[in-house]
């Protein structure tokens, strides 16, 4: 296996305020044949907080094992409320989308048969890519030729609706306090599923209780009205956080802490006193990574999603563990996910 990282932005073309000299990369898993392979682009969640490690590399050398060349997008984060993403996460993953179609032969991968995998609020941004590809502009004329638009794409427990069924710190995070109600309809997917949506994989659990099973739902229902493609696997148990869903992932093994290099960079910038210290649910993640004490009776959705993000962080700002148990029954989700895509790719 080929481990290498590629840098999406130049430095004067990314703008994130909060970014904190970080620029998204991508981690890529290559085959060392000259085999022209799939691709699938994964997204970890954290939502839209933090990139978290157990759901990166682990997902990665799984499909990597089915025949795919992997690359885990670590994209812009917004841990302390400093700054909406707004469309930087999108602009994110369709730059990485187009980084790959531009290099595609170096990689040894098939432009045409691309497939994008998120998780959480990562699900999300994936999902967001599937219903708005066609609004994210590219102004860099070496990505401009290439197409954002994915072949399929893989969302796990997904970031769907910003209604009753909301994760709202994701919304948060994503498009401030203050979001009108405009752009919470615009990312409101279920309702943005037109007939030119990018057929989807999704699978969740019932019992997730950070993420209801109604965003799938709401989501698939969708597809099928519009007629696009899809697949939905709904497993019994489960909490949110499941990535892989392995022996492996509960042992914490492949949490690459790469994912992390925002985050650390934001709780230096806060320990330094070069960022203000942030309050409420944001003050829980930068609290996981070393910046400043918890509030005392965190909220269960962050508490849940912060327990996405369990490993090792390898580094000075460390994760704390969390105990996870293996779920077999959710673990067949790759394989299930493996041979739908390969079915509409072809």
């Amino acid at each position: 296996m080929k481990e290498q990282e590629y840098v999406l932005y130049r430095e004067d073309e990314y703008t994130y305020p909060a970014g904190f000299g970080f620029i998204p990369f991508l981690h890529a898993y290559l085959h060392e044949d000259s085999r022209t392979r799939p691709v699938m682009i994964i997204a970890p969640g954290g939502a839209y907080r933090f990139v978290a490690p157990a759901e990166g590399e682990i997902v990665a050398r799984t499909f990597y094992d089915k025949g795919w060349n992997c690359f885990v997008l670590t994209y812009s984060t917004n841990m302390l409320d400093l700054a909406p993403l707004n469309g930087q996460p999108l602009h994110d993953i369709s730059r990485a989308v187009r980084y790959v179609r531009r290099y595609a032969e170096k990689f040894n991968a098939a432009p045409d048969r691309l497939a994008v995998c998120g998780f959480s609020a990562a699900g999300h941004l994936c999902a967001s890519l599937a219903v708005h590809y066609m609004d994210d502009e590219e102004t860099n004329p070496d990505y401009a030729p290439f197409s954002n638009r994915p072949q399929a794409a893989v969302l796990s427990y997904p970031v769907i609706s910003s209604g009753e069924f909301a994760h709202r710190d994701s919304f948060v995070a994503l498009l401030g306090k203050d979001a009108s109600e405009e752009m919470l309809k615009y990312m409101s997917l279920e309702i943005q599923v037109t007939k030119e949506t990018v057929p989807c994989f999704l699978w969740a659990t019932v019992t997730d209780d950070a993420v209801p099973v109604e965003n799938s739902y709401f989501f698939s229902e969708a597809l099928k009205k519009s007629g696009v493609p899809y697949a939905l696997h709904i497993f019994s148990d489960g909490r949110h956080g499941l990535s892989v869903a392995t022996e492996e992932w509960a042992d914490n093994k492949h949490a690459s802490p790469y994912t992390l290099r925002q985050s650390e960079a934001a709780a230096k910038a806060v320990r330094e006193g070069a960022a203000p210290k942030p309050e409420g649910e944001a003050a829980i993640f930068l609290a996981m990574l070393g910046g400043a004490a918890a509030p005392s009776e965190p909220g269960a959705a962050a508490a849940d999603d912060a327990s996405g993000a369990a490993g090792d962080a390898g580094s000075e700002n460390t994760l704390p563990e969390f105990k996870n148990d293996p779920n077999p029954e959710a673990a067949i989700w790759p394989e299930l996910a493996d041979l739908w895509l390969k079915k509409m790719l072809g």
